[in-house]
């Protein structure tokens, strides 16, 4: 689940405004040696109450859907259906719950600098909720097809996380209504589930984040409606591209490259194919905290940053657009959209930074599905899991099931 700049919603343009009191400030070293401060918000709500975790159900068993707006101008064709009820979770049927379950409030900060460097024991904690995340995202990726309503599927995501003992993470951070984020067609992320069917050739990106025993694991990916063929062709450019330029940037994560190398990667290629890439959401370290240093930008950085190390673990996940990449709000402060109306697609893993390279912890297992995009990758064909040794060998050995 991406990190957001504070935006005010005007079509064809978008303004980011820098508050340290709402956000915090990220400073990047510039070729002068100064530092340039730049405002980083996660959400701008911060009101309590709602809440996804109380001891009865009916104590937070309540409607979530905000009144139409009938002046509000719409990017594009996805509209706002009606919400079920908030869901909730047993607190006896998770190992830990995040701080923010019961008021929506996260308490616990990360350095807006220093980028942690995860000792084995987090390590091992982080590799369970990675591999707990990715069952759940595959769970999901196999309900999508025409007739289904993303609000089925957050439900399913809400039982598969509660069966594993993991707390869905998205609910009730800073009051977000549903257990995962469903964006479709232009709607570039946090999408809220809701009663909209899907259509054949839609696209959807479905994000996962789960807290599993005090730890985040964290991870996206796009699903087609009605597969490839009911895809046109510049649909099936556009999630092919943004798979291959999120698959290069991870191919060069390794200790001793500046985090800077990541961005411009992603941007010179997707450039290169006629996409843009947004600017106003980025990827975040991750760990007992759901979003802290570094954050990762996915687009050209022309000062140095700081250099990865082995033990840091965080988020690549690009969001990259068919025509312009500013982001458009809806009236619910969470759904953004293209401003054009033109599709967005966005690929995510957990990433943990070792000594040979770098391994996802969302990665694919035995069970999940090969997509169209991994098959006909320009940068690497089959299941990427990473640049280690271990990961290499897994991954062929997935790929040739």
């Amino acid at each position: 689940m991406t990190m957001i700049f504070t935006l005010i919603p005007t079509l064809g343009a978008i303004i980011a405004c820098a508050s340290s009191t709402n956000g915090f400030i990220i400073p990047i070293s510039n070729t002068s040696g100064g530092r340039v401060e730049t405002a980083l918000f996660m959400n701008k709500k911060t009101k309590s109450g709602g809440g996804g975790f109380a001891k009865k159900a009916t104590a937070i068993n309540i409607k979530t859907k905000k009144a139409a707006n009938p002046d509000f101008t719409y990017a594009g064709s996805i509209r706002p259906f009606p919400q079920s009820p908030k869901r909730i979770v047993d607190p006896a049927a998770v190992l830990s719950i995040p701080d923010y379950a019961i008021d929506g409030i996260p308490k616990k900060r990360g350095s807006a600098y220093e980028i942690e460097i995860k000792t084995p024991e987090e390590i091992e904690k982080m590799r369970k909720s990675g591999r707990c995340a990715r069952e759940v995202l595959d769970i999901a990726g196999k309900m999508v097809k025409a007739g289904v309503t993303t609000d089925e599927i957050d439900a399913a995501v809400h039982a598969a996380c509660i069966e594993r003992g993991a707390y869905p993470s998205p609910l009730n951070y800073r009051n977000f209504p549903k257990s995962c984020c469903t964006s479709v067609n232009e709607v570039i992320c946090h999408g809220i589930p809701d009663k909209r069917p899907l259509e054949d050739g839609d696209i959807i990106n479905i994000d996962i984040t789960v807290y599993l025993d005090g730890y985040h694991g964290d991870c996206s990916e796009m699903f087609c409606v009605g597969g490839r063929d009911a895809l046109d062709e510049k649909g099936r450019r556009l999630i092919q591209t943004t798979y291959d330029c999120w698959i290069k940037s991870m191919e060069l994560v390794k200790p001793g490259v500046n985090y800077n190398a990541i961005g411009k990667t992603i941007e010179d290629y997707v450039k290169a194919e006629g996409f843009s890439t947004v600017r106003s959401f980025c990827g975040h370290g991750i760990g007992h905290v759901f979003h802290t240093a570094p954050n990762i930008y996915h687009y050209t950085v022309n000062q140095n940053l700081q250099e990865m190390k082995a033990g840091h673990v965080y988020t690549i996940e690009p969001m990259i657009c068919e025509g312009f990449a500013d982001p458009y709000m809806w009236p619910d402060d969470w759904t953004a959209t293209t401003a054009d109306g033109g599709r967005s697609a966005q690929f995510e893993h957990t990433l943990l930074v070792t000594e040979d390279g770098v391994e996802a912890l969302t990665g694919k297992i035995e069970t999940s599905p090969l997509q169209f995009w991994e098959e006909e990758s320009a940068i690497r064909k089959g299941i990427w899991l990473g640049t280690s040794e271990h990961a290499r060998a897994r991954a062929n050995e997935l790929s040739n099931r």
